[in-house]
Formats: structure tokens, sequence, C-alpha cells
């Protein structure tokens, strides 16, 4: 799955549930982002492999039903 999907993704996710989406910091191998109190490492690779970006958007969903 593409980077930008994911982060896409997560944008959109926090936009809906009202939540802050931001970048934290750059990496050399992997990019930190805040999702609300969760903290979001994702590799900067163009391609993430699918059971990664899948964990990200299931970890991302869980904190934001939680959250609610």
């Amino acid at each position: 799955m593409r980077r930008r999907v994911v982060t896409s993704a997560l944008r959109q996710m926090a936009k809906e549930s009202g939540t802050e989406f931001w970048l934290v910091r750059n990496g050399a191998k992997h990019d930190v982002y805040r999702l609300g109190e969760l903290v979001i490492t994702m590799p900067r690779h163009v391609e993430i492999n699918e059971l990664t970006a899948r964990g990200i958007l299931k970890d991302a969903a869980k904190y934001l039903k939680e959250g609610t």
C-alpha cells in the first residue's frame, strides 16, 4: 500500500472524529506522527508492507473508537 494512501486515510479518520493529526518529526527510516495522544511510527518507503499499513490503520481506528 502506498504511504500517501495510509497518511490520507489517517488524516480523514482524524477529521471525521475531530482529532488532531500531525507530523512530529522526520527520521532517516521512519516518520513519527501523532493522532491525538497516539504515536504512530511509519516507515519512509513509498510502498509500505500491506500488513504494516493495515496494522497502523487498525491501531488508529481502535484508538479513535476508545477515545469517543
